[in-house]
């Protein structure tokens, strides 16, 4: 790593030649096509004559796609068969514009492709206009990003940096395009672990796929890892994002390092699938935390409504503002058949995953498909502040169809929050960082499989309860009264007797109204006389009485008026007889429901008796209401108690500040 520092600052202080022409947010659109450009550059330089000599070879002749051929020249996916190297456009300063247009062209097309998502040939005339597009690309031919002096893994932190620092720049949110490499090698140790047996088999080939890409960090640093542990293995990397500039950053990096770049794809993972008939037997992502999926609705309703569990959406939707659990979704659709070999996947979510919505919920629903099909095998809580955009608190979840024997059924947890260090300068919200040290424990306690401190391991049934629906019986008195009455007269059914529903000539309209006021007196006369009765603890005698006045008032009363009446005549009274239906059950009242969270593992009727009847006996389960949820309150099992300080330590501690004050007023006064 001793050329890191050195080349991100040169790369970075060449930016200060494009101050004027462009402002600080904007340095990011020329400075990192130009480094993908230069790092490009330095590894084709080897193979470049063989390249020109080839093409001219085969030029005119039987060979029609010639790409193949020029690709075995270069050893890599991609060529360049411009005659413009750097160093040559370095050279004729007076044509610096047209060449290096005629140098992007010159690229394979799947690699041109890439390029182009940079949107950088906009800016080679605006460079050129202020005068300065020869001394930027001049400054770039001073550094050399060759492999054999500035590795792979070295590139991917320069590129990191850089985007942050221009994102930065540009007040915007770096953590949308990648993630802190140490971040992505803990979710590279806990994905790999169980299976560092097989991927040292000698020429084992493995796919890995992340749907939301972004630069690449993800899938750079799994190939390094498998690669440090099976030289002759190879994993075969996937990606797709929608973020131009990113998506040129990963497939230029996926470029250099001889991926198959038909491999990393542009578009919306969820809108424009690349790899709708691909199984990996691993996935990575970071998603972005808490953005709405309001655009893609449309997409994501219709296969959900039409697909159901054959399409990726079956399980549920979550809320339109937050499509987190989306991505993970469309991750479990891509997995291998456990006859296969199965699927392993991690995926970074904050904590709105573990809990939002209550049972019956999208995300509800969503927990509850994978737990009980025994999925989730662990949740590592990471350390606050380690992403450059936020700081707040993170989760990893591992998630897999080939669960090993001991971890079957079972979900493990691990609190992971204490290990990190401070980082000795912030980088935006970055304050914390874990390091090898704390990598090697946080991936030892989830390996070992053991309760401890920071170890909690649970039943898949653990995290799910029963939402019950808690009825109390309905108890009404009724009277005729002032105050009744007038609450009657303001009832939509009653009003609106008086108001025409037909649409005719406005005699007819008259003649509805006034025959719908004749109406209301009429009834209000009619339940005049029930006045004398008094304050009725009893629905069915009430309503015996209101039906035998309309009757001798000549009244026919529709049904849904009748309910409307005798609705605004009642009173909750807890002295009342309970309100039966017509089987004689009690009524529930609304306004008294309650629900209640029961374990799974707990009987509900057992639960009734001890948590809720000995405070209101009257009351039962409605069970057609009971929906099962699940939710994962990470906290509440890692919680340690804290007793409080003793008294005497805080009578002291104000003790000690009261005659600071004293002590300082005493001097303004003297």
């Amino acid at each position: 790593m001793n050329n890191f520092n050195e080349k991100t600052s040169f790369i970075w202080s060449v930016a200060d030649l494009l101050r004027g022409p462009y402002r600080p947010n904007q340095y990011k659109d020329v400075m990192l096509p130009l480094t993908v450009l230069r790092r490009l550059d330095c590894v084709l330089e080897p193979t470049k004559t063989k390249v020109l000599k080839e093409q001219e070879r085969l030029s005119g002749g039987k060979v029609k796609d010639i790409g193949p051929i020029l690709c075995r020249a270069t050893g890599m996916s991609f060529y360049n068969t411009s005659l413009f190297t750097f160093e040559k456009l370095k050279g004729d300063p007076g044509n610096i514009a047209a060449n290096l247009v005629n140098y992007i062209k010159g690229f394979s097309t799947r690699a041109r492709e890439i390029i182009e998502h940079f949107g950088f040939e906009e800016h080679i005339a605006k460079l050129e206009k202020a005068d300065r597009l020869y001394l930027v690309v001049s400054k770039f031919c001073d550094i050399d990003l060759h492999p054999n002096v500035v590795s792979n893994l070295e590139m991917g932190y320069i590129f990191e940096e850089l985007i942050r620092r221009f994102n930065e720049a540009s007040n915007e949110e770096a953590g949308d395009h990648f993630t802190p490499r140490e971040v992505i090698r803990l979710m590279v140790d806990l994905l790999f672990l169980p299976d560092n047996d097989i991927l040292t088999t000698k020429g084992i080939v493995k796919t890995l796929y992340d749907p939301a890409c972004g630069t690449g960090g993800m899938l750079s640093v799994s190939e390094e890892y498998v690669r440090e542990l099976n030289p002759d293995a190879r994993l075969e990397a996937f990606g797709q994002d929608y973020n131009d500039q990113a998506y040129a950053i990963c497939g230029s990096d996926m470029m250099i390092k001889g991926q198959d770049i038909g491999h990393i794809a542009f578009g919306n993972s969820f809108t424009n699938d690349h790899f709708p008939n691909h199984r990996f037997e691993y996935m990575l992502a970071n998603p972005p935390f808490g953005v709405e999926w309001k655009p893609e609705a449309d997409v994501i309703k219709r296969e959900h409504d039409e697909q159901g569990f054959g399409g990726r959406f079956g399980a549920g939707l979550p809320r339109i503002n937050d499509g987190s659990l989306l991505f993970l979704l469309h991750m479990i659709s891509k997995r291998k058949d456990p006859k296969e070999g199965g699927t392993r996947l991690a995926i970074v979510f904050n904590g709105s995953p573990l809990f939002t919505g209550s049972a019956g919920s999208g995300e509800s629903d969503i927990r509850r498909w994978i737990i009980e099909n025994d999925w989730l095998e662990a949740i590592v809580a990471l350390p606050d502040q380690l992403f450059y955009n936020t700081g707040i608190s993170t989760y990893l979840w591992i998630v897999t169809n080939r669960k090993e024997p001991k971890r079957k059924g079972k979900i493990q947890l691990v609190d992971g929050t204490s290990f990190f260090k401070k980082m000795r300068r912030s980088l935006g919200n970055k304050r914390n960082e874990v390091c090898e040290d704390q990598r090697g424990d946080i991936t030892r306690l989830y390996g070992d499989f053991k309760e401890s401190e920071h170890v909690r391991i649970f039943d898949n049934k653990a995290f799910g309860y029963r939402r019950i629906t808690v009825e109390r019986p309905l108890k009404l008195n009724f009277a005729v009264d002032e105050g009744r009455l007038a609450r009657l007269k303001e009832a939509t059914a009653f009003a609106g007797l008086a108001s025409s529903k037909k649409r005719k000539d406005v005699k007819g309209m008259e003649a509805e109204i006034e025959e719908g006021k004749e109406l209301q007196e009429a009834i209000l006369e009619a339940l005049s006389g029930l006045a004398s009765k008094g304050v009725v603890r009893k629905r069915e005698e009430f309503s015996d009485l209101m039906k035998g006045a309309f009757n001798k008032a000549g009244l026919k009363i529709p049904a849904p008026l009748f309910k409307a009446i005798l609705g605004a005549l009642s009173e909750r009274d807890e002295t009342a007889d309970v309100c039966t239906d017509g089987k004689g059950n009690p009524e529930p009242d609304p306004d008294l429901r309650d629900y209640e969270n029961v374990p799974l593992k707990e009987d509900v009727d057992e639960y009734m008796k001890r948590e809720v009847l000995p405070h209101v006996p009257d009351a039962w389960i409605d069970h057609e209401k009971t929906k099962v949820g699940y939710e994962i309150n990470f906290n509440r099992y890692f919680y340690r108690y804290v007793p409080p300080r003793p008294l005497e330590e805080i009578e002291a501690d104000l003790k000690k500040i009261e005659k600071e004050i004293a002590d300082m007023l005493a001097e303004v006064t003297a």
